[in-house]
């Protein structure tokens, strides 16, 4: 900008009817750059759009490289591929060769610049009214007055780029913060985890309803079931125990305090989860388990670990508790990852535990001392659990049955069962043949298993 100043002065002090068509340029090139770049625009965003699917393609390949090759797909993974590459390629050149005109079009015009200034200053030494030096100068001063905008224009293909990649990056900050915790959080006055659910709606998209007045309460120390067929809201139940969404309308107490009263950290601190995919980190197994509390000595990590049947194994390895894991948890198996996670929340000491289906995908052995290690977690504590084998909750003190969002049943094992509704129709298609019912007023008939 200093330059540009400089030079406008030299070239008014020298002639303000040469500067004038010196300044022609300027629009022009503006009007030049502009339509080029709006050309350009939109193959930036298709090249950066392919760039990130293209990415996701490999990740998912190389992640999932055992299931392509179970089923056979490596031609069709590498077709896509193909497909996605000549995509980014097509767009790439497209949007490079576009934008690249943007600073052969100002030199051109900066020269047909220079032959109007030569023309003019030309004529006008003829006439006397100017030297030729001051026109041999001038020209040099237009030359140089030109070049800022000429480099402006090398440089419209990578500000081209940064725009179309910070569209996508504006996406994210453009999306719905979460609301801010209160200016004066309040705290219970108890530790006991008491949870009460009072008419509470919520829904993921405005015209879909979810769950709709659901009331429900959890007794300090009680174990509370939670079943039903896959979208019925279980895990969404959870999520908003936890605060990762907001209810849209009703309250969620804990110890009497609603949760929307209390900060995200108070509320997590008192929370413990064991899912069904189990969360490893890349690190030792000893990191792995301390996650749950950094502040845990070497001993209470390693107390946690024999409570939920961790250490037994961890000590059959080379490493022990040394043991490099990575993200996937490679080097122990699925099971006995979920005992590193239930470990985990064992070091944390939460008042209300949440279990999401945590022995879903692993054998019946470890699944027997998961159940172990989760009945020895429960001991003193709120716990909700969330199931799909009802034989891992009869012992709840709450089975709650859920269906679209709403609770259509609730009470322990031997009530539900004598109810003989919805839960017991659970029950019976699990343990026993289907039911078949010749008139609805007649008692299903069951078909026992062998």
């Amino acid at each position: 900008m200093l330059t540009v100043i400089a030079i406008l002065i030299m070239m008014l002090s020298i002639s303000p009817l040469l500067t004038l068509i010196a300044l022609v340029a300027i629009p022009l090139s503006i009007v030049a750059t502009v339509l080029i770049a709006r050309r350009s625009k939109p193959h930036f965003a298709a090249q950066w759009s392919s760039t990130g699917k293209l990415n996701a393609q490999v990740e998912e390949a190389f992640t999932g490289h055992e299931l392509m090759l179970a089923f056979g797909r490596q031609q069709e993974v590498e077709d896509e591929f193909d497909t996605r590459n000549d995509k980014l390629y097509n767009s790439s050149w497209r949007a490079q060769f576009i934008s690249g005109l943007v600073q052969p079009s100002i030199m051109f015009l900066g020269n047909l610049n220079f032959v109007a200034v030569a023309v003019v200053g030309g004529l006008q030494v003829a006439s006397g009214s100017i030297s030729l030096g001051s026109v041999q100068a001038f020209i040099q001063y237009s030359r140089q007055f030109t070049q800022p905008l000429a480099q402006i224009g090398s440089m419209v293909n990578l500000l081209q780029s940064g725009v179309a990649s910070a569209e996508r990056i504006f996406d994210i900050l453009d999306a719905e913060e979460q609301s801010a915790d209160p200016v004066d959080p309040q705290t219970p006055s108890t530790n006991s985890g008491r949870i009460d659910f009072d008419d509470v709606s919520f829904r993921y998209v405005p015209d879909k309803p979810l769950i709709e007045n659901l009331s429900l309460v959890a007794e300090p120390g009680h174990m509370v079931a939670i079943v039903g067929p896959t979208g019925a809201g279980k895990t969404t139940l959870v999520n908003l125990i936890m605060r990762f969404y907001d209810v849209d309308s009703g309250t969620i107490r804990v110890d009497g305090v609603d949760s929307r009263r209390m900060t995200r950290d108070d509320l997590r601190e008192r929370t413990g989860m064991v899912l069904q995919d189990s969360w490893l980190f890349g690190g030792t197994i000893y990191e792995n388990i301390a996650y749950g509390d950094p502040t845990a000595s070497r001993e209470e990590v390693i107390e946690a670990a024999e409570l939920s049947h961790v250490d037994h194994f961890v000590r059959a390895l080379p490493d022990g508790y040394d043991t490099m894991l990575d993200e996937e948890g490679g080097g122990v198996s699925a099971g006995e990852r979920q005992l590193i996670t239930i470990a985990r929340a064992f070091l944390a000491k939460p008042v209300v535990l949440i279990l999401d289906e945590a022995t879903s995908s692993v054998d019946t052995r470890t699944e027997l001392l998961i159940q172990q290690a989760m009945a020895t977690l429960r001991t003193d504590r709120t716990s909700f659990v969330i199931a799909h084998r009802l034989s891992t909750i009869r012992d709840a003190d709450v089975i709650v049955v859920m269906e679209d969002g709403h609770i259509v049943e609730q009470g322990n094992h031997e009530q539900l069962l004598a109810a003989r509704g919805a839960y017991y129709e659970l029950y019976i298609s699990q343990f026993t043949g289907p039911v078949e019912t010749v008139d609805s007023t007649e008692q299903p008939t069951v078909v026992e298993r062998t």
